[in-house]
């Protein structure tokens, strides 16, 4: 899953990077609002992450202008206000949940992990297709009573392709969703941790298998599908 997180408290925004990528989750930061829509309106993201109080453009106002452009993901509004007011405002401008600073990282996650689920996005701890079983606690990729560890990379690649099964992902989808939009990386990066996963889906002795489809992307199907 990937997550979008606008806030200009530096160390704040560091911290919960970090605790976000803890749960393997892709995670973009940036500092203001005007940033923090042009971000957003990539349509690239799962759930957005927003200060009320920024520079440049307040949190309400990129709500606002993000739902007129039509762009529906869900938005987590963050804010030292505690007035019920403020809530309202917030929800009223689209935000889809409100918590307050400071709050208690469980809670961030759990509210995290609830707008995952409106998106149709699997945000639970075991994710599983087939034979196969991705745990997110602890990194692993499960087969019967096999397993293997994966990095982060190789985990979101194949928690991409699990919550997508049977259904071709191409490699643009790939590295917006993995990378960001922004990045550098090249589709051969793709290419290089499908392989690195179908390795360890052979040592694993599953049934299912990262199928390419020629000149489209890749699926995970079972028993040859």
């Amino acid at each position: 899953m990937r997550i979008l997180l606008v806030e200009d408290e530096m160390r704040l925004a560091a911290a919960m990077e970090e605790l976000l990528k803890q749960q393997k989750y892709s995670v973009d930061v940036v500092y203001d609002g005007e940033d923090g829509l042009d971000y957003g309106l990539t349509g690239l993201y799962d759930v957005i992450i927003l200060d009320i109080m920024l520079p440049k453009k307040d949190g309400l106002t990129v709500v606002k202008e993000l739902r007129k452009e039509m762009v529906q993901t869900p938005v987590l509004l963050l804010t030292a206000r505690s007035e019920l007011d403020d809530r309202v405002k917030g929800l009223d401008a689209g935000a889809d949940d409100y918590l307050t600073k400071p709050f208690a990282v469980p809670e961030l996650l759990a509210r995290v992990r609830a707008m995952g689920r409106r998106q149709g996005n699997f945000v639970g701890d075991i994710l599983s297709f087939g034979d196969l079983e991705l745990d997110k606690n602890t990194g692993e990729l499960r087969c019967n009573d096999n397993k293997v560890s994966l990095g982060t990379k190789e985990y979101q690649v194949m928690e991409l392709l699990i919550s997508n099964r049977q259904q071709i992902i191409t490699k643009e989808l790939f590295v917006e969703k993995i990378w960001g939009y922004d990045c550098e990386a090249e589709y051969n990066s793709v290419e290089v941790y499908i392989s690195f996963l179908r390795k360890k889906m052979t040592y694993l002795n599953s049934k299912a298998a990262i199928r390419t489809v020629r000149g489209r992307g890749y699926l995970l199907g079972d028993d040859g599908s």
